[in-house]
């Protein structure tokens, strides 16, 4: 079953993310593969040439393994200043 934008919302809100690497991100936005119809986040980098990407929900929300250690790829840092 897919899920809804507004439970994707609840489980990956919008704002700023620190990749495991350091780098922050703005989650912007949610959309579907127009193939598969699987869940994507869409984010911009906040650093560098501050691209906007896509990634699969699943992918973003999953954990890694890092020196041994288990991690998030990305954690929550807080809302995008001028959100409330």
């Amino acid at each position: 079953m897919r899920k809804g934008k507004h439970e994707i919302m609840n489980q990956i809100p919008l704002g700023k993310y620190r990749h495991y690497k350091g780098n922050q991100y703005e989650v912007v936005g949610f959309a579907k593969h127009s193939e598969t119809l699987e869940d994507m986040v869409i984010y911009k980098a906040l650093y560098g040439e501050r691209g906007t990407w896509v990634r699969p929900l699943s992918m973003w929300d999953n954990q890694i393994e890092v020196d041994g250690k288990t991690v998030k790829r990305f954690e929550y840092a807080g809302e995008t200043e001028g959100e409330s």
